[in-house]
């Protein structure tokens, strides 16, 4: 093993960084092998990068540019290199509130997951919590993904399920999907980081190790 080159994570974040914070944590006691190389978000007071600075971490904010939901091309070229310098291996998005489309996922393909609240492809997009409570579903929860054009739309790398229970309001089922949120994500950016999950068009397929 002496030499073998760790693997290496960036994240992108728009929020608190709960998810984040479970991965760098998960990544500091060897649960996944790989260390967080860099953690970018568009916004400059954004919670995630103060838990990455807590933890001794490289965080970045980088502008987004001149459109709401979207990096336009120049942000979209920063966003490319900061993950490039970095030398990563994986981008792990955790609640990432922009689409990444075109010259980004050419340039990381197959290398960009995302987590979702909810069991995919039942209520793609946002507030998904909010949506299933909304059409009063017994049972949603929590995927990891692919990113792929689409919105939600990647392959499925894992999905564990959250009951909706009698009086539950959003803030109440949305606090139960992100307490499995930070179980799940760890456990399938850590199986990545071992190779152990490969694409073979809109399937992931778990490979031999």
């Amino acid at each position: 093993m002496t030499g073998q080159r760790t693997f290496r994570l960036g994240i992108l974040g728009s929020g608190k960084g709960s998810n984040a914070a479970a991965i760098a944590d998960a990544c500091a006691c060897g649960e996944i092998p790989a260390q967080v190389a860099v953690v970018i978000s568009d916004r400059p007071d954004a919670g995630i990068l103060e838990r990455a600075r807590e933890r001794g971490l490289e965080a970045l904010y980088l502008p987004p540019g001149k459109f709401r939901t979207k990096l336009d091309d120049a942000a979209e070229a920063a966003y490319i290199q900061a993950l490039q310098n970095a030398s990563v291996d994986l981008v792990a998005l955790a609640g990432f509130m922009r689409i990444l489309k075109g010259e980004f996922l050419r340039t990381f393909a197959n290398r960009v997951v995302n987590i979702h609240p909810a069991l995919l492809p039942a209520f793609p997009g946002l507030e998904a919590w909010k949506q299933a409570l909304d059409y009063g579903v017994k049972v949603t929860g929590v995927t990891v993904h692919f990113v792929d054009q689409g919105i939600d739309t990647g392959a499925i790398i894992a999905q564990e399920t959250v009951p909706v229970l009698p009086g539950d309001t959003a803030q109440t089922l949305h606090g139960r999907i992100q307490e499995v949120e930070r179980k799940i994500y760890p456990a399938a950016v850590a199986a990545l980081a071992r190779g152990e999950i490969g694409v073979a068009g809109r399937q992931t397929v778990r490979t031999q190790i």
